[in-house]
C-alpha cells in the first residue's frame, strides 16, 4: 500500500464517541426525569383533582389535596422508569405514553366553574 497525506483508510473514524454518547444519554435522561416527570405528575395531580369528585363526591379542597398527594409518588415512579429503562428513548416514549391519556382525559373533563 502506497501512503499517501490523505488516506482514508488510516483515519480514525469522525462521529459520536461512546463516552459522549454516554454523556448525552445521561443528560437525556436526568431531563426527562425532571421535566417528564414533573409533567405527568402535574397532570396525574389535575386529574385526580377533578376526577375524585365526581366519581366519590369527595370535597373539592379534599380532592385537590389528595391528586397533589398522589403526585409525588407519581413523580418518583416516573424518575425510576426513566433510569430503569433500556434508552433514553424508551423513557421518553414511556413518559409520553403515561402524560398522553391524562392529558386526553384532562380536555374532556368540565372544569368546575368554568360554565356559563
Amino acid at each position: 500500500m502506497h501512503d499517501f497525506p490523505n488516506d482514508l483508510a488510516r483515519r480514525p473514524a469522525r462521529g459520536v464517541s461512546a463516552g459522549l454518547r454516554y454523556r448525552l444519554g445521561v443528560a437525556s435522561r436526568a431531563i426527562a426525569a425532571i421535566a417528564g416527570g414533573y409533567g405527568v405528575a402535574a397532570l396525574s395531580a389535575a386529574a385526580l383533582a377533578l376526577c375524585l369528585p365526581a366519581a366519590f363526591g369527595m370535597a373539592r379542597s379534599e380532592a385537590a389535596m389528595t391528586g397533589t398527594l398522589a403526585s409525588f409518588l407519581v413523580f418518583a415512579v416516573a424518575v425510576m422508569w426513566v433510569f430503569a429503562a433500556r434508552s433514553a428513548w424508551r423513557a421518553w416514549i414511556g413518559l409520553v405514553i403515561a402524560a398522553a391519556p391524562l392529558g386526553a382525559l384532562l380536555l374532556v373533563l368540565p372544569t368546575p366553574g368554568a360554565g356559563a
